[in-house]
């Protein structure tokens, strides 16, 4: 088995204990007046969380079950697809990004890295994805992001976006 069974998961950029999840720093409407997504791929339900100076934000998204891809994402079973966790942390990026470096392009994906999914998620759940801004540059932003169900790690995965 080799060093399979001593690899740990990461640390949490922030101990979500350590904040009001109840608190609107940004609701849906706010965050979408930023970013240019609609309708089915409007992932985020709020920012409850958002230092400018750190570079750190805590967003949540209510995992429904009437979502548009509950009734094929494993039927009987519905799991959260992993590409819509990355789509949501790319979201919470480029909600980042406009709030630390205002910017009128369309900021897409450039690349992803490193990306674990260490749990599944079925509807209804609460999950908060945490990013930790890297880098956030006029050419290339980079994120750090976690997500998290019920205080565990489901996800983390680098986020690198391209102004467009």
């Amino acid at each position: 088995m080799g060093n399979l069974g001593l690899y740990m998961a990461a640390t949490a950029f922030l101990d979500l204990n350590s904040i009001d999840l109840n608190q609107v720093v940004a609701n849906q409407e706010e965050i979408y007046q930023r970013l240019p997504h609609r309708y089915e791929f409007m992932q985020l339900d709020r920012i409850v969380y958002f230092n400018k100076e750190e570079g750190l934000a805590v967003a949540l998204r209510e995992v429904r079950e009437d979502e548009f891809w509950v009734k094929g994402h494993i039927p009987g079973r519905p799991l959260l697809p992993g590409v819509l966790m990355l789509e949501t942390a790319a979201h919470v990026a480029s909600y980042c990004t406009q709030e630390i470096r205002p910017d009128d392009r369309f900021l897409g994906f450039g690349g992803v890295e490193n990306v674990k999914f260490r749990g599944v998620v079925e509807p209804p759940a609460k999950m908060y994805f945490i990013l930790k801004m890297v880098e956030c540059r006029p050419r290339r932003t980079i994120g750090d992001a976690q997500g998290f169900v019920d205080g565990k790690l489901v996800f983390e995965g680098r986020i690198i976006g391209l102004p467009f």
